[in-house]
């Protein structure tokens, strides 16, 4: 099996930064993207940012010139440093990771963290 865990989370006041950690462990032969979603009460699961293994991200238009996601491949880990932050961004931020468990099998599986809570409050 694989694991997600996240950490970084936490109180901040607006403008304030953190940085989110994620790392994939357990039986894992390669991962593709891996990525940020967060949901805040009441709202839809929303994706923040997402990096493919070679280094191409893509980032929600609100986070834009915010927030920074990068990877460490050999680490299986992904990052999310966020800068700026604003009361709206308070979520529970989920991190994800696209997995092929064996080299002989082309079927990747989506993996899923427990969730970190960022609070952006004065």
């Amino acid at each position: 099996q694989v694991q997600l865990v996240e950490s970084g989370g936490g109180l901040v006041q607006p403008g304030g930064s953190l940085r989110l950690s994620c790392k994939a462990s357990g039986t894992i032969f390669s991962i593709n993207a891996m990525g940020w979603y967060r949901q805040a009460p009441g709202k839809q699961r929303e994706l923040v940012a997402a990096v493919t293994r070679a280094g191409s991200t893509n980032y929600a238009d609100y986070v834009k010139d915010r927030f920074t996601i990068s990877r460490d491949n050999a680490k299986n880990t992904v990052y999310l440093q966020m800068n700026s932050l604003k009361p709206e961004d308070t979520a529970v931020y989920y991190c994800n990771a696209d997995v092929w468990v064996h080299w002989f099998s082309s079927i990747s599986t989506t993996y899923w963290g427990q969730g970190t809570q960022v609070t952006v409050s004065a």
